[in-house]
């Protein structure tokens, strides 16, 4: 695999953004018949960026065994939204992101070769990015996420961290673009065909409780949800087991 880091100006963000790619290399690389690859978009947490999941996990490795190609985008402390006070993180990884991606890099734009996923925060928004455009994704995957936004504003747990940045006064997000509950109850009504959805996290982690109630209210919409659990904490070494698990879990 190759990896590569793009540093580019973003007409979303007004600004120099990077993002980390894991490349396939094959022998159409050097005879000028290149392959158009799946790809998983992943998405960090809170505290990361574009590298994190090159340099605390095997990400590489596991994506080398599938030829997958895997984008990895830099979206600071945004929780993936259009903050109201700050840049609109959600439209460039949804809608910016891709487009430029699809232009420069032998990656396919078909919705069965694409997935998205991410952890914490990630997990959150790939959650949110996949609910919001069901049409562009085929799998979508949440690790240990934040899958009721109000939590980050209701429980004081994350340090040096407002969310008055993504929503300003807001108290509440529910019913909001916002609320992956929303989200996936509207689609459900409207009987839109969703992504396949993957969720997963340890029952040691702080954001357990959250975890469960969304894989209850799924469940019991009938939504397209495979939950998994076992042992394990808000870390690296639980997201390495599961980036893997989740590699093996995509239709490819």
């Amino acid at each position: 695999m190759a990896i590569l880091e793009l540093n580019f100006k973003s007409e979303c963000l007004a600004m120099q953004t990077s993002v980390t790619v894991i490349l396939p290399e094959t022998e159409t690389l050097y005879h000028g018949s290149i392959s158009k690859y799946k790809t998983l978009y992943i998405l960090h947490g809170l505290s990361n960026n574009h590298t994190t999941y090159v340099r605390n996990t095997n990400i590489e490795r596991y994506a080398t065994e599938k030829g997958l190609a895997v984008i990895m985008p830099a979206a600071d402390h945004s929780f993936y939204s259009n903050m109201v006070h700050g840049r609109d993180f959600f439209k460039f990884v949804s809608t910016e992101l891709p487009h430029v991606m699809k232009n420069w890099l032998p990656i396919s734009d078909k919705r069965e070769d694409t997935f998205i996923a991410g952890h914490s925060m990630g997990g959150y928004g790939a959650f949110k990015v996949a609910l919001t455009f069901p049409e562009k994704f085929q799998a979508a995957a949440s690790m240990s996420g934040v899958m009721d936004i109000n939590y980050i504003i209701k429980e004081d747990c994350f340090e040096n961290f407002s969310t008055r940045a993504i929503t300003g006064e807001m108290t509440s997000q529910t019913g909001t673009e916002n609320d992956l509950f929303h989200l996936l109850k509207t689609n459900l009504n409207k009987q839109i065909k969703l992504p396949s959805l993957f969720q997963n996290c340890g029952t040691e982690d702080f954001l357990y409780e959250d975890n469960i109630r969304f894989r209850d209210f799924a469940l019991a919409n009938n939504a397209p949800l495979e939950y998994r659990e076992g042992p394990g904490d808000h870390d690296w070494e639980f997201w390495d087991k599961s980036i893997k698990e989740i590699i093996d879990w995509l239709p490819l």
